[in-house]
């Protein structure tokens, strides 16, 4: 095997350059064939580089935070040639202690071999000292173990001092132990704040609010969740019942499944939901296409491959691309109620929140019931009051009687 460039895999035409995340071998180190190399991250993925053959890491040209485009060359490895009983990489890559360096350091300086014998010479090498900042006391001005303990001892002392003084309180206050760390944002993480921060500024956002009893999906799923799990090999969760709800909506009401272009509206005429999704490196939002035409069940699998997805960093560029409404689910994570901010150029989000028992009037009877409130933003711009609060009555009714899913009434 030769050896063989690392370079930057071809980019998503949406994508102009892309950002070195993190190199997972250092130069030196031995690589083994298809081992992932480095870690590439555009505004939307995370593409992963592997070798292409055995080697050791001869160089990087391109370090972490830096910016590339495709066919970039980011290193260059070194083949495992075997040469005379030693490969070239290794050859290439051998190195000494520090002390074996500054040692060879010394002895190759042109100093007065009268004052440096040869354990003096490894005594300073030890101690990565040099023989000009030691005033000798020997006999002819030589250095002595003596002196060189001395001074290191010095270096000590004054490295204790600078972190000792590092500890200390800059103020009267006590404001010990405040620590702080500092890090570039991630290429995701930018690209969602200048997404957030255009929807807030581009879009007339307004949110409207109902609560929804969620006591018959829940007694559904207590009696069919068993066996939906075992005829299917899926959990029959609460997002496959919001999904199911939100179609039937959006064919009731398509000023929310629309979108502006310039002066335009665009009507679509098909149900792409995404699906909010939190993970390591940020919020995503993967589409789950022709929501019109899939069952509970495939609806189910397909949400959990696309967490799965998310979660390991697997998400590819075609899985975050289109959707034409948005449902996030921060109810998850105990959310009680919030106001979600639209994914453009959607014109529409859905915030489902947490299920907590609260007391309700049914039939002039408080009862306490499994309650969770939903959150519409949408953009005032296209959608005006009447379908926005229609659209979330209609989803309200739909999941308070599911079975009107089943008959589509």
């Amino acid at each position: 095997m030769s050896d063989f460039d690392i370079i930057t895999p071809d980019l998503p035409e949406s994508v102009a350059d892309a950002t070195v995340v993190t190199w997972h071998k250092q130069v030196g180190e031995t690589i083994k064939r298809d081992e992932i190399l480095v870690e590439i991250e555009t505004d939307k993925v995370v593409l992963e580089v592997p070798a292409i053959g055995d080697g050791v890491l001869e160089s990087i040209l391109q370090p972490e935070g830096s910016t590339v485009v495709s066919k970039q060359l980011l290193g260059k490895v070194t083949a495992l040639a075997v040469a005379g009983g030693v490969t070239k990489a290794t050859v290439q890559t051998m190195e000494h202690t520090p002390a074996d360096r500054h040692f060879a350091k010394l002895t190759a300086e042109p100093t007065n071999s009268d004052a440096l014998s040869p354990a003096v010479r490894r005594l300073l090498a030890e101690r990565e000292l040099n023989a000009e900042d030691i005033q000798g006391t020997g006999v002819g001005g030589r250095i002595t173990r003596e002196d060189i303990e001395r001074v290191a001892a010095q270096k000590n002392a004054q490295q204790s001092a600078v972190e000792q003084h590092e500890k200390t309180p800059f103020s009267a206050f006590n404001l010990a132990d405040r620590e702080e760390k500092r890090v570039p944002m991630t290429r995701l993480r930018k690209r969602i704040a200048e997404r957030l921060l255009e929807a807030k500024n581009t879009t007339a956002m307004l949110t409207t609010f109902n609560e929804v009893d969620m006591q018959p999906i829940m007694n559904l799923r207590k009696q069919y969740g068993e066996i939906f799990e075992k005829r299917h090999g899926a959990r029959l969760g609460f997002m496959s019942f919001y999904i199911k709800a939100v179609v039937e909506a959006l064919k009731r009401y398509p000023e929310i499944n629309a979108s502006i272009d310039g002066d335009d509206i665009v009507y679509h005429n098909y149900f792409d939901i995404s699906i909010a999704v939190s993970t390591p490196r940020g919020l995503v939002t993967p589409v789950l296409r022709h929501c019109d035409k899939l069952s509970m069940a495939q609806i189910e699998k397909e949400i959990k491959a696309l967490a799965e997805k998310g979660r390991d960093g697997k998400l590819t560029v075609e899985d975050l691309t289109g959707g034409n409404f948005t449902i996030t689910n921060g109810g998850v994570f105990g959310s009680l109620m919030s106001t979600p901010i639209i994914n453009p150029p959607q014109s529409a989000i859905l915030g489902m929140h947490a299920i907590k028992d609260r007391p309700v009037a049914i039939k002039g009877q408080v009862e306490i019931r499994p309650m969770m409130y939903l959150a519409l933003s949408y953009d005032h711009r296209l959608i005006d009051g009447r379908e926005s609060v229609g659209f979330l009555v209609t989803v309200k009714e739909l999941l308070e009687d599911p079975t009107r899913l089943l008959l589509e009434i």
